[in-house]
């Protein structure tokens, strides 16, 4: 499943990516490669938290895995919807924001990528593309809410696998999750060339120490599993 939705030089025409909707990158083939190394099947239950396109959530539903996916933008829950009927796969897709659409429930696996762009803005955008990626100054705004919410959200031997940017402190999110009485560690690091909105923030990212001007971003994926 994961190279019949990520990979290949028709990849793009395999999922549908309405205006705005953030499309596979770098950090989403990251993670699935994590994924893949967790072996769900069809007793796993899944959530996916930001699903955009709902291409690691296919990738799961495709392994058998009974998958929750949701977004707070309404093209992507659409797009999501698009392509599970496109791949016909069942996937349970909620608009809306992940800790109130999941309340009261529990799963053996949670996939995040998150907003982590660091921003000049205050708070993450409320609409638009770049809510997707837009993340507040330190780009830890939405990351520190899943690290909050994860010991509620995984069961017992349950195991969260979050990508993103090492400028946002892959030590600080190891912290936050262990505090919450997580085991927590690193599983993957992949160095990428930073893409068109880091090349436009590059003085202000110097400005606040978040990048040394190499223009090269290292991505991280951090699994914590609850015992």
């Amino acid at each position: 499943m994961l190279d019949t939705v990520l990979t290949g030089r028709d990849a793009p025409a395999r999922l549908i990516a309405l205006p705005g909707v953030y499309r596979p990158q770098s950090d989403t083939r990251l993670l699935a490669d994590a994924l893949s190394r967790e072996e769900p099947g069809p007793a796993t239950e899944v959530l996916e938290i930001g699903t955009g396109t709902g291409a690691l959530a296919l990738c799961a539903a495709g392994a058998g895995a009974r998958v929750t996916a949701v977004d707070v933008s309404w093209p992507a829950v659409i797009a999501t919807r698009l392509n599970a009927l496109r791949h016909r796969l069942p996937l349970s897709v909620l608009h809306g924001d992940f800790a109130t659409r999941t309340r009261g429930r529990r799963f053996d696996l949670v996939l995040a990528n998150p907003p982590y762009v660091p921003s000049p803005r205050a708070r993450p955008p409320s609409y638009g593309a770049a809510r997707a990626w837009d993340a507040g100054p330190d780009g830890r705004a939405i990351i520190d809410r899943i690290c909050a919410s994860a010991p509620e959200l995984l069961r017992p031997g349950g195991v969260l696998l979050m990508v993103h940017s090492g400028m946002c402190g892959a030590a600080s999110t190891v912290d936050h999750l262990r505090r919450g009485g997580l085991t927590v560690a690193v599983v993957s690091r992949a160095v990428v060339p930073w893409g068109p909105v880091l090349r436009s923030r590059r003085a202000w990212l110097l400005s606040r120490d978040l990048a040394d001007g190499d223009e090269q971003e290292e991505l991280v994926v951090i699994r914590a599993r609850r015992p």
